[in-house]
């Protein structure tokens, strides 16, 4: 569009920060905890960048109170953060742990002492090994009540205090990782009828989770977060621009149709359909598909990249491409299904270290597609840059380049709140560096350093990055 005159954000904006349970918190088995699939995973040989685990992680099970602490100083609007289910049920279901709801009440009220908004992730991908045992966890439609039991737990002891609640972190990508690529828990390859079975047993937690809050008379907000990837056709060419249709309705639409209308596109289900692979819905799920749709608040979006979609011919590339976990720029390979997709390089960008491309501007193209498909508020409940930080003998971390990656998504994103999108926050990734599950310690995204590596052990102790203090004065400031 034309240059307009921006408006800057609103008042009551929510400028924040987030974290993830597994991620940060250490202490796997301390307070009644009980064994998590993650827990399991990172146990199996080659799995994690240098067999690195969360059993430690940096320790914020114990030091919570100094993390929130540097976070009142920046001055954070709001936390985001994840409460482990198996903190909270240790075997899934059955009997809760008090100390479970001790722990998550004291980060909950400590947030508060200091006028920070508590943001609660009831799932981010850590789910109690007792049901994976049970019956294969997400694989069995009986997850949905055991979800809906534990989610109804939080909105029960929480929800007086928590005005934020977001129902599954990045669906889209502990299920593609989990039951195609074999990355992530339960670590299966191309089972591609149970990826999209697996999704429709999340989709109806979500919305039984969703329906379940209103029915207790909850008032805040809630949605769901997506890990959303928008695209670009490689060229004008129709058959690019019909690869980028195809992608966006089976790796974005699929998910954000769900959330904000209660149904899947048409073209993917015909697609899933023909190739036998479409998931089985029990009578009354579309039902509550859409009741969930129209009792949501808001579409969550993790943002850090954008792609580029070109036609796949049938001997084209395939899903399983290697994915770049060492940092080692230029490793990662191209990836797409044949006969519908590839995704290229982007030759007018440039990447980070784990090659994943940098563009501001597809945050906000984000915003704009959201706004006109959906008309609903956003949140962006993560944006945020890996990288190999290095701390100076004089304790100091000079990470330019982080605030240069953020300062340009906040222009972006304040161009889109300008052309009328409702943003009501921004939460980086994250406050302190944390264990970015497959890439070890090394990827540092924090504004916080934390002084350890991937072999567990170092002080933990705390450092202040340049972006720490750069990030105090955009909140001071309200953006500008």
């Amino acid at each position: 569009m034309e240059e307009m005159k921006k408006t800057g954000f609103p008042e009551n904006f929510l400028w924040g920060s987030a974290s993830a349970a597994y991620q940060i918190e250490g202490g796997y088995l301390d307070g009644g905890k009980g064994m998590t699939n993650w827990d399991t995973f990172v146990r199996i040989p080659g799995k994690t960048y240098k067999e690195t685990t969360g059993d430690v992680a940096v320790d914020h099970y114990h030091r919570y109170k100094e993390d929130i602490a540097l976070m009142a100083e920046m001055g954070l609007k709001t936390y985001r953060f994840s409460i482990a289910w198996a903190r909270i049920y240790p075997q899934g279901t059955g009997d809760i742990n008090e100390e479970g709801i001790t722990f998550y009440q004291n980060i909950i009220d400590e947030c508060l002492k200091y006028g920070i908004e508590p943001m609660v992730t009831i799932y981010h991908w850590d789910l109690p090994q007792a049901l994976v045992d049970a019956y294969g966890g997400w694989e069995s439609p009986q997850i949905i009540s055991d979800y809906v039991n534990y989610a109804k737990t939080l909105f029960r002891y929480y929800g007086n205090k928590v005005k934020y609640w977001i129902t599954m972190n990045e669906q889209n990508i502990f299920t593609s990782l989990g039951w195609l690529t074999a990355q992530h828990p339960p670590g299966k390859f191309d089972d591609q009828k149970m990826f999209y079975q697996v999704n429709h047993h999340a989709f109806m937690a979500h919305a039984k989770a969703v329906l379940a809050y209103r029915e207790m008379g909850g008032t805040g907000l809630i949605g769901a977060s997506f890990a959303y990837t928008p695209s670009y056709a490689l060229d004008c060419r129709p058959e690019n621009a019909m690869a980028k249709y195809n992608y966006d309705d089976l790796k974005n639409f699929w998910w954000m149709d769900v959330y904000a209308y209660g149904r899947y596109p048409k073209a993917a289900m015909a697609y899933l359909k023909e190739k036998g692979i479409a998931p089985v819905m029990q009578d009354g799920d579309q039902e509550l598909l859409k009741q969930a749709a129209a009792a949501i608040s808001f579409m969550g979006v993790n943002y850090y990249q954008s792609c580029v979609c070109e036609y796949n011919p049938m001997d084209g590339v395939t899903p399983y491409g290697t994915m770049n976990t060492t940092g080692v720029k230029g490793s990662a390979q191209e990836i797409g299904i044949p006969g519908i997709y590839n995704n290229p390089a982007n030759p007018y960008l440039k990447t980070t270290d784990w090659d994943w491309s940098i563009d501001p501007d597809g945050l906000r193209y984000c915003c704009r597609e959201i706004t006109s498909r959906y008309a609903l508020p956003i949140i962006i409940s993560e944006n945020g840059l890996g990288a190999f930080d290095q701390k100076t003998e004089e304790n100091e971390i000079h990470d330019d380049y982080r605030i240069h990656y953020l300062k340009e998504h906040i222009r972006a994103l304040e161009e889109a709140v300008t052309e009328g999108c409702e943003v009501l926050a921004y939460c980086t990734w994250s406050f302190t560096d944390l264990l970015s599950w497959l890439n070890g310690y090394q990827k540092r995204y924090g504004f916080v350093y934390v002084d350890r590596e991937e072999a567990d052990g170092g002080s933990m102790n705390r450092y202040k990055k340049d972006s720490f203090y750069w990030y105090q004065k955009v909140i001071q400031n309200n953006g500008l």
